[in-house]
């Protein structure tokens, strides 16, 4: 059992002492200290009362060595899920390695991304995925690409491949950067992210085309975060665009130096 070790793991993680959670759960410290090193085993009504200001179940203080979770795999625990105790369902990334047993970067097909959804935690669905090695990627980071659809991402364009490298621990996702998110819902989406884990369980995801609203997505639709690395792209941006953005650019200087010389004759 692991109880006693969760305990001062999960107090060291707060930040707090001994003094501070006995006095919340009005206990003497040195009964707490008795639990966290196993001189004496706690009571019923001592766990239950762990149980609550912990947020976290009884059989997960129990049976699951909590060190060994990421922040992530915590928030899930203290938001009422125990799927660590059921043995089932924890998030495990199936991934491949070559010959060398360095980590392969396996593409998503546009044809297999609608069955990434149910194949992305099965070992046989991900070894069948194209693979490759990319040397300009850094190592030790696991990296996938993902095919992009649709025009709410422009100006990556519709078709592209974007590099994602795997995030484990949602809670250091950073705003407004562009991210790969796996939904239980919407499959694969590709945003623009704002981190609202701490305060309110959830991502707010927003389009670069701004005729896309922005919305929300709770912690519970999550399956996989993987951070924009950089897109590849067979699409030839269009000349006429590269001609009316050069216009564009000589009209602005125009104005400028109209500005600069208006403001050196005050």
């Amino acid at each position: 059992m692991f109880f006693a070790s969760n305990l001062k793991f999960l107090r060291k993680r707060k930040n707090q002492t001994q003094e501070s959670v006995a006095s919340s759960l009005g206990m003497k410290r040195s009964t707490l200290n008795n639990y966290e090193n196993e001189i004496t085993q706690p009571t019923i009504s001592a766990m239950l009362a762990f149980s609550d200001y912990y947020r976290i179940a009884i059989d997960s203080l129990l049976r699951v060595d909590l060190k060994q979770l990421g922040e992530s795999q915590l928030y899930e625990l203290e938001h009422g899920s125990d799927v660590y105790v059921r043995g089932k369902n924890i998030r495990v990334l199936a991934t491949t390695v070559d010959s060398q047993n360095k980590e392969n970067v396996e593409m998503i097909p546009l044809k297999a991304k609608a069955g990434y959804l149910n194949g992305y935690a099965d070992p046989e669905y991900i070894s069948e995925l194209p693979v490759f090695q990319l040397p300009f990627l850094s190592q030790g980071k696991k990296y996938r690409l993902f095919p992009i659809e649709g025009d709410s991402m422009l100006p990556i364009p519709d078709g592209a491949l974007v590099t994602g490298e795997y995030v484990q621990d949602w809670y250091q996702i950073k705003n407004d950067q562009l991210y790969v998110i796996l939904t239980k819902n919407d499959g694969l989406v590709f945003k623009k992210v704002r981190n609202e884990m701490e305060e309110f369980g959830r991502l707010q995801l927003i389009s670069l085309n701004t005729v896309f609203e922005p919305y929300t997505l709770p912690y519970s639709e999550i399956l996989e975060v993987w951070k924009f690395v950089n897109y590849i792209s067979t699409e030839i941006p269009n000349n006429m665009d590269m001609i009316q953005i050069g216009h564009n650019l000589m009209a602005l200087r125009r104005e400028i130096h109209e500005i600069k010389t208006r403001t050196s004759r005050v």
